[in-house]
């Protein structure tokens, strides 16, 4: 079984049941032209987001084309929540990369920055700067959502670009085994790699999901695709858009869902709450009594429909309050009042560290990594080209530089770098050092056609320099 963070592909649909009555029928066209006309509105707010990250750092030395490289590319989702520019993705996204790019489904593309992260929950910020306010999407409430609610995905499905695909809430309540409060939004709207971070939308155009994760036999989508929860995301994302540093609540407990088999060992007539595994010494729940073997059915009056509602409760309760729980302990319920602390320093850091933006892993090299040559016969003949071909003769490319990214090869010819027209590998770096010298980060390089192609030059864009 093959279970991957992910970041929709296909397109949005509207579900109607076989033997539909007449009028409805009659109904479809207005209901599909409504539909797409909130997709078309909700497009502007969603992003492709475009990554670098270090290979060391990811445990992997491949690249999506299974080349050997030590810089990665990688891409996601995201969606605008603030007009300002604040984009929320999945933590997993971004995680380890020195550099963000985000494109808009008008194709813009600018750069990003990290503003935080929230691990555990797989929730993370980002930032563009455009110039002007952006649309922000609505947040709707996840908790209303049944199962056979229509449900839309929309993001850069396999890299492709924005892509939107249609299904229904597949389950609700999902524990997938990515943390200890698992409570994710089952979806048959197809998600796959590179939908991570996107919206999953309810049919009034309302956020009520992050998509972030698939389930499957293979590394494809196969039905089964997972969103966070709206009123999960929101209230992280809340306090990293406030800067809010303070850490989860915590009472110290380790609770497992009771079984139908430890309900019998304690005498109780049917499975129901949450038994306490273990507690940290002088932690509150201890110092409150609460003891191993305690059952915990309910908390502030409501029974906790499992362990991981039970530890989700806890950790969005305020620090300082105290709470009450409801346990079963030698035949018999009581009560125990238990003040909540935040999550001790010591343990959180190794779980959610500071947010942090790595540095690139090296330095581009004043040539772009290209070994260049003058055009003559003999290059010319060896390289198969055309007797009259002009311009300057790439004869090596160094891995991980950004030309290797954009394919260049031995035998490719340049023609012009920005608006100068090349015949020397002078006058190449020349025009590099002028990009430099004018701040530029890019230059556009037209590279000639190969032989045998009939489409023409093209021009490439290659990194000159870091911010």
């Amino acid at each position: 079984m093959f279970r991957s963070t992910t970041c929709v592909l296909a397109s949005i649909a509207t579900v109607f049941l076989a033997g539909t009555h007449p009028v409805a029928a009659q109904q479809m066209p207005t209901m599909q032209t409504a539909e797409r006309n909130l997709i078309q509105h909700l497009l502007p707010s969603i992003v492709a987001i475009n990554v670098r990250k270090d290979a060391e750092q990811t445990g992997s030395g491949m690249d999506a084309a299974g080349t050997d490289t030590k810089t990665l590319r990688t891409f996601g989702s995201g969606f605008v929540i603030d007009p300002s520019g604040l984009i929320a993705t999945n933590t997993h996204v971004i995680r380890g990369a020195w550099q963000i790019d985000v494109t808009f489904a008008d194709g813009t593309q600018v750069p990003a920055h990290l503003v935080d992260q929230a691990r555990l929950i797989d929730v993370a910020l980002i930032k563009v700067d455009v110039g002007h306010t952006l649309p922000a999407l609505e947040w709707g409430d996840s908790s209303k959502l049944e199962v056979g609610d229509p449900v839309f995905a929309v993001g850069n499905s396999l890299g492709i670009g924005i892509s939107v695909s249609g299904g229904i809430v597949s389950g609700l309540n999902r524990d997938i085994m990515d943390s200890p409060y698992d409570d994710f939004i089952q979806t048959d709207a197809a998600i796959n790699h590179g939908n991570s971070g996107g919206p999953l939308f309810n049919m009034k155009g309302q956020v009520v999901g992050i998509d972030s994760a698939i389930i499957s036999s293979t590394t494809a989508w196969s039905g089964i695709g997972f969103a966070i929860p709206s009123h999960s995301a929101k209230m992280v994302i809340d306090r990293l858009m406030n800067n809010d540093q303070r850490r989860p609540g915590w009472i110290g407990v380790k609770l497992q869902q009771l079984t139908p088999e430890m309900a019998q060992a304690l005498g109780m007539k049917q499975a129901r709450g949450s038994i306490v595994a273990n507690l940290a010494p002088n932690g509150p729940a201890d110092k409150a009594g609460l003891r191993p073997g305690d059952v915990v059915l309910h908390l502030a009056g409501a029974p906790p429909t499992d362990q991981r509602a039970l530890l989700r409760a806890i950790t969005s309760a305020p620090t300082g309050q105290t709470i009450t729980l409801v346990v079963w302990r030698d035949g018999k319920e009581q009560s125990l009042d238990i003040p909540v602390q935040q999550w001790p320093r010591r343990q959180w850091d190794g779980l959610d560290t500071a947010a942090t933006t790595p540095k690139a892993p090296h330095q581009i090299p004043p040539d772009l990594g290209l070994a260049l040559a003058a055009l003559d016969d003999t290059n010319r003949a060896r390289f198969g080209l055309d007797l009259n071909q002009a311009g300057v003769l790439i004869t090596g490319v160094a891995a991980d530089t950004d030309a290797t990214e954009h394919g260049l090869e031995p035998g490719n010819v340049i023609l012009r770098v920005q608006e100068t027209t090349v015949s020397t590998p002078q006058d190449v770096q020349a025009a590099l050092a002028k990009a430099r010298a004018e701040d530029r980060q890019f230059v556009l390089v037209l590279m000639a056609a190969k032989p045998h192609d009939r489409a023409g030059a093209e021009w490439v864009t290659l990194r000159v320099a870091y911010d």
